[in-house]
């Protein structure tokens, strides 16, 4: 397929990463609150909680919807995968995101080890966004050659 057919996809994953990567950073933001009032014994705000868990499930879409993204337009324009260390460090994210959401619906007194591994799985997955990115700018350009 030629590229111009595939440039509404590739603005919809500019977008989206964009949007992953604000979200990310709003998801820290609203994490380190939930710290701060934690550590301080003191009543959070009602709406931190839920605003934290609706930030969550919208970058697991938002990287679901790249995964996508990625997986058809490498196939079309390209025919097979794998051809850019792209798609280890995008399926390194999906997994990190996952693990994440996954640990912060476990997460409760009497699993004081998943607000840990949440944690830590975050700040491993802003590594893994910062490499997802540096490649995916490498593929981009390929696209553009």
């Amino acid at each position: 397929m030629d590229l111009p057919s595939f440039l509404w996809l590739w603005k919809i994953a500019a977008w989206s990463m964009g949007l992953s990567v604000t979200v990310y950073g709003i998801l820290a933001g609203t994490g380190i609150g939930l710290y701060y009032f934690r550590r301080q014994k003191s009543p959070r705000p009602p709406w931190l909680r839920p605003f934290h868990y609706i930030m969550g499930i919208t970058l697991v879409i938002l990287v679901l919807l790249l995964l996508s993204i990625g997986i058809i337009g490498t196939l079309g324009h390209f025919g097979n995968l794998g051809h850019s260390p792209h798609l280890i460090a995008g399926l390194t994210v999906v997994g990190l995101v996952l693990l994440s959401a996954g640990s912060a619906s476990q997460i409760s007194a009497k699993r004081p080890r998943m607000r840990q591994l949440h944690v830590t799985t975050n700040a491993v997955l802003f590594l893994a966004l910062a490499y997802v990115s540096w490649t995916g700018w490498d593929v981009v350009q390929k696209y553009l050659d």
